[in-house]
C-alpha cells in the first residue's frame, strides 16, 4: 500500500526533473553563445534548415514500435518454427530489432535534416 504512494510522485518528479534539466541547459548555451558574441536571432531566425522536432519523434516512434513488432514476430516464428527457447528468441530478438529500428530512425533523420 505504501508503495503505491511513494510511486507516483516519483514518475512525476523525474518528468519535472526532466523537463528543469533541459530548459535550464539550454538557457546556459545560449547565454554562453551571447556571452562569445553570437547574435540571439540564430535561436529564433527563419533560416533555420533543421527538421522540426516532432517529424524526427514520429519517425524514431514509429520506427521503434515496427522493430517491436518485427522482433515480437520473428521470435515466434523462432520458437515455434526452429524450436529456439521461447525465454532466448523473445527478448533476444526483440531487443534486436527495435535496436536495429533506432539505428534505421538515426539515419533517415539525417538524411532528412541533409535534405532540408
Amino acid at each position: 500500500m505504501g508503495s503505491e504512494v511513494i510511486v507516483v510522485p516519483v514518475i512525476f518528479g523525474l518528468i519535472f526533473g526532466i523537463f528543469y534539466l533541459f530548459i535550464t541547459a539550454r538557457n546556459r548555451e545560449r547565454l554562453a553563445l551571447i556571452e562569445k558574441g553570437a547574435d540571439a536571432s540564430i535561436f529564433y531566425g527563419k533560416d533555420r534548415k533543421a527538421t522540426p522536432m516532432w517529424k524526427v519523434i514520429v519517425i524514431n516512434l514509429a520506427l521503434l514500435l515496427i522493430g517491436i513488432g518485427l522482433g515480437i514476430f520473428i521470435a515466434a516464428i523462432l520458437s515455434e518454427v526452429l524450436h529456439v527457447d521461447e525465454e532466448i528468441a523473445f527478448p533476444g530478438t526483440i531487443f534486436l530489432m527495435a535496436g536495429i529500428g533506432l539505428f534505421a530512425g538515426f539515419y533517415f533523420t539525417k538524411k532528412l535534416n541533409s535534405d532540408a
